[in-house]
């Protein structure tokens, strides 16, 4: 049995679904990868899967060029014959979806991490988009063959109001999972350092980054001994990317330690005390907040969908309001002042992991809705 996996790009494939991808070649399914082009390309094909190059612009709107597009998954499709499909992100899902219909895929799953910035941003463009968007991913969600995972409750909320999908082929699984034996806290912390707080993320406007950097000034005109940590990297492709002149002048001026790109995520984490993400983007499940949850800090976050799914309010962490730096700053002076109190949450971050978010769960979650689509597609 085929599978294919398509995604806007080749790096969420690789370090949110590579795993999901080896469970399933274990079951003995074949797995065929599908994106643009980009580094961790190659490392697919040397994780030992099919990876196909997709010439795509996740932000192109001409015509031309999404014909184009249409036309290259549809040849794709045609030739690979893929027994189930597998999209992520909302263009894959619409785009991907009703070429499948057209070529007769009999199982199509499609994966919905948060609702992205055509239902987050308050600019003219998204708010144009979204009846458009709406209408077709109302298409590509209809058919017996078809199901929807979708990562928080506000999501599925959200698409039963809207009569996006039937409530019988909606699925809530929290997360791609954590591999909680990687993650996992240090064994002793270096409690002689100064206190480190991340934010690790795509580095965009709406992940909250600029609330974060007040609040780092905030605490810094207080004489808080805090060092603010930002990883992650700018995304070019998306419109509310922090621009990389600003990420260097918060570098410069001592606001923020930037680290740029980390590869080794487990050992970042170890490093620091607190992780933070005061998001207002339509996530969701924030994969950083959980492999930090994994390795057992504690969290603050926003009150929003996807990130309040994670943290139990003063039991796991914190949760504050959305655009709100001075509350955060509040935040995160309180865990500063009470390590004891750091130390509790993140111990009962950790339980909550292994309970509810280990990827075991989420693998066998996802498989239980490849069962079922299989199932009725024999009866």
């Amino acid at each position: 049995m085929k599978i294919i996996f398509f995604a806007n790009t080749d790096w969420y494939l690789y370090n949110f679904r590579l795993a999901w991808a080896r469970f399933l070649r274990d079951q003995g399914l074949e797995v065929v990868m599908l994106s643009p082009p980009g580094r961790y390309g190659p490392m697919l094909e040397t994780a030992g899967f099919k990876w196909i190059p997709l010439e795509m612009d996740r932000r192109s709107l001409n015509p031309g060029r999404e014909l184009a597009l249409i036309r290259r998954i549809s040849t794709i499709y045609a030739r690979e014959k893929p027994d189930i499909v597998h999209h992520f992100t909302i263009k894959c899902v619409v785009y991907g979806s009703l070429i499948a219909r057209w070529h007769g895929v009999p199982n199509r799953v499609n994966a919905v991490t948060g609702m992205g910035y055509v239902f987050s941003d308050s600019s003219v463009l998204a708010r144009l988009l979204r009846p458009v968007v709406r209408k077709l991913m109302k298409a590509a969600l209809d058919g017996n063959g078809s199901r929807l995972i979708l990562q928080n409750s506000d999501d599925m909320q959200a698409f039963t109001a809207e009569g996006l999908a039937p409530e019988d082929r909606m699925h809530l699984i929290r997360g791609s999972g954590v591999d909680t034996s990687r993650f996992c806290p240090p064994g002793i912390k270096n409690r002689g350092r100064q206190m480190r707080v991340v934010l690790a993320s795509r580095l965009l406007w709406d992940k909250g980054i600029g609330e974060y950097v007040q609040a780092a000034r905030l605490l810094r005109d207080q004489a808080l001994p805090v060092e603010f940590l930002l990883a992650g990297t700018t995304d070019r492709g998306n419109p509310g990317a922090v621009p990389q002149r600003q990420i260097d002048a918060w570098q410069r001026n001592g606001i923020v330690t930037y680290l740029g790109h980390v590869d080794d995520m487990p050992k970042l984490f170890r490093d620091v005390d607190i992780a933070v993400l005061p998001s207002y983007y339509r996530e969701g499940v924030p994969r950083s907040l959980l492999e930090a949850a994994a390795c057992g800090l504690p969290i603050i976050t926003a009150d929003t969908p996807g990130c309040r799914e994670i943290v139990h309010h003063g039991v796991t962490g914190l949760i504050v309001p959305p655009r709100n730096a001075q509350a955060l700053a509040d935040a995160i002076r309180s865990l500063y002042e009470n390590p004891a109190k750091r130390e509790a949450m993140g111990e009962a971050g950790r339980r909550r992991v292994e309970r509810e978010f280990d990827e075991q769960i989420v693998f066998e979650k996802t498989l239980g809705v490849y069962r079922q689509l299989l199932t009725d597609a024999l009866s």
